[in-house]
């Protein structure tokens, strides 16, 4: 059996980085961590660290060139998904913001987990799943 604790980051590349940053920053909550100057922008998802002190993450990064624009279709992503989680009391009312916020929400079901969901795409088509437990 692996010792793995938990997920530490997920890194995305992202065309534009005020554009993302105004998704992940601005609209979901995201708090940035990283120093101002640093190439990649790292974002704590939640207010705190696990139990190792190390914070969830999801680290943007700006699209070196060369490499494959974002997929504008799902069977061309690279990614199927991320899930970020809300507390449950809040699940609705935060399906009601980013709805009025301008975003396409569409709703899904876990094959297996006790949990509401709904999903709508980042700024580079990446599809963002928000779960919260039944």
């Amino acid at each position: 059996m692996g010792r793995l604790t938990g997920l530490a980051e997920v890194v995305l590349f992202v065309d534009d980085m005020q554009r993302s940053l105004a998704f992940y920053r601005d609209l979901l909550g995201l708090t940035v961590i990283s120093p101002d100057g640093t190439p990649a922008t790292f974002l704590q998802v939640g207010s705190s660290s696990g139990a190792s002190g190390v914070p969830q993450q999801i680290v943007l990064v700006p699209r070196p060139s060369g490499v494959h624009s974002s997929a504008t279709s799902r069977p061309q992503r690279d990614l199927h998904h991320i899930g970020l989680e809300v507390a449950k009391g809040a699940f609705e009312s935060e399906r009601a913001r980013l709805r009025a916020a301008g975003y396409a929400v569409r709703g899904g079901q876990h094959p297996f987990l006790a949990v509401e969901a709904f999903y709508i795409d980042d700024p580079d088509g990446n599809e963002v799943e928000i779960v919260a437990a039944r």
